[in-house]
């Protein structure tokens, strides 16, 4: 099948998914589950092979250490994704919730309903646990989804693909043609096309890709298109929080999108204490870049060209600043509004660093790698977005759905609201009209 009659069986079947009953989504998602687990062996004999053409691509340069690392799916990470999408059975539907109930007179109701989206379109790089992911959360959320990954993880995606097509088409009652995997770019581009079926496109990966998608497509774009986060240590700070907050949030996975990129020191701080904080980090492996008053503290590796610099790696800038307020700045101007901290002891300290910092996460004496749909309680994310439209942060139920507004009423026209003697509105919520 071509591109455009995959999206249209899979735009078809979005709309009976939009009234799918709960039960069966959460059958459909236990079936995912134990396909996964059953199947486990033949997925990570798959992602062997890839990681083994990768392992070539490393040592001849033309693909980065960072990039191979996502690539990697332990037993450890594909258990995980498996216990992200049990999660998900336990929480509740996120479609058909009330989200308003208002009279506009009596017997003429207004109710605000949440809904699917429709028809995904995800485009991801190297992470094959993406897969399995997103299907999982356009299952419960109630859309149908086409998945494009990259070339590196090839054997990996058509694997997990594999498993989960077969598992839904266990369910009874669960529409067909659902959940697609493409494969090349000329495919992707042609599906960055078709707005007439797809409703939302959702690009995980390097910022060139996102810049790709975003200037090739009318559909709505979700995402994220780099992760420089920041860790501000102010003067109250706590020396050994500090020093596990920082590594943890650097070394625990450097190529994640929530890792911190830049450190900023308050020039309060004793120097004893900046000293021993780098240190730390430097012990930990970790390459740190600064200017002439970092390097009299620690040996530097180089001075920082861009301070919206993602790495990806275990490199780290690090600047001294002379306050929250200049911290904040640096933040808001260098940042990718992804996620930044403080560390700090001082409640009025940590308002002024809360309340302007405008990130989509901003945390207080907490490692950045805690932005995460999974640690957030979502079962799984389909991305982190930075951008300020109906979902910021990880991305997770709630943000698959959009809403529409039913109304319902017993004969009304408009003609009778409008006029001389028109009937007035009562605009009360259903609960005081009752």
């Amino acid at each position: 099948m071509t591109v455009a009659e995959i999206a249209k069986k899979a735009k078809e079947s979005s709309f009976l998914l939009g009234a799918l009953p709960g039960a069966i989504k959460n059958r459909a998602l236990q079936a995912m589950a134990d396909a996964l687990r059953a199947h486990a062996s033949e997925i990570l004999s798959a992602n062997r092979q890839d990681l083994e053409a990768a392992q070539e691509a490393v040592t001849a340069g033309t693909m980065k250490s960072s990039l191979f690392e996502r690539l990697k799916l332990s037993p450890e990470k594909l258990e995980t994704v498996i216990r992200g999408i049990s999660d998900l059975i336990t929480l509740p539907d996120p479609v058909g919730k009330v989200l308003l109930q208002t009279a506009l007179d009596t017997d003429l109701i207004l109710t605000k309903v949440s809904c699917p989206i429709g028809l995904l379109g995800v485009i991801f790089e190297a992470r094959p646990d993406v897969i399995p992911q997103i299907a999982a959360l356009a299952v419960k959320s109630g859309n149908a989804a086409v998945l494009k990954g990259g070339k590196e993880a090839a054997c990996t995606n058509t694997s997990l693909m594999k498993v989960l097509q077969q598992a839904l088409e266990q369910i009874d009652g669960y529409p067909k043609n659902s959940l697609h995997l493409i494969h090349t770019r000329e495919e992707a581009a042609e599906m960055l096309r078709l707005d007439k079926y797809f409703d939302l496109i959702i690009p995980r990966g390097s910022n060139r890709l996102i810049a790709y998608v975003k200037e090739n497509t009318k559909i709505a774009v979700l995402g994220h298109a780099d992760g420089v986060c920041h860790i501000y240590v102010a003067p109250s700070a706590d020396l050994e929080k500090a020093r596990k907050i920082c590594i943890d949030a650097k070394t625990q996975y450097p190529s994640a999108c929530n890792t911190l990129e830049t450190l900023l020191l308050d020039e309060h701080l004793p120097q004893t204490f900046q000293k021993t904080l780098l240190d730390s980090l430097l012990a930990s492996g970790v390459e740190i870049y600064g200017g002439p008053d970092v390097g009299a503290l620690v040996q530097v590796a180089g001075e920082v060209t861009d301070w919206h610099t993602e790495y990806g790696d275990k490199k780290l800038s690090v600047k001294i600043v002379k306050n929250v307020t200049e911290a904040v700045t640096h933040i808001n101007r260098f940042g990718s509004h992804h996620t930044d901290c403080i560390l700090t002891r001082d409640a009025q300290e940590a308002k002024i660093f809360m309340d302007l910092v405008d990130s989509a996460g901003v945390y207080q004496n907490v490692s950045t790698r805690f932005a995460d749909g999974y640690r957030y309680g979502f079962g799984a994310e389909v991305g982190i977005s930075t951008g300020k439209t109906h979902a910021r942060g990880p991305v997770g139920l709630e943000g698959l759905t959009i809403y529409k507004y039913k109304l319902i009423g017993d004969g009304q026209i408009v003609a009778d609201y409008v006029g001389e003697n028109a009937k007035p509105f009562l605009h009360k919520p259903v609960s005081e009209e009752k």
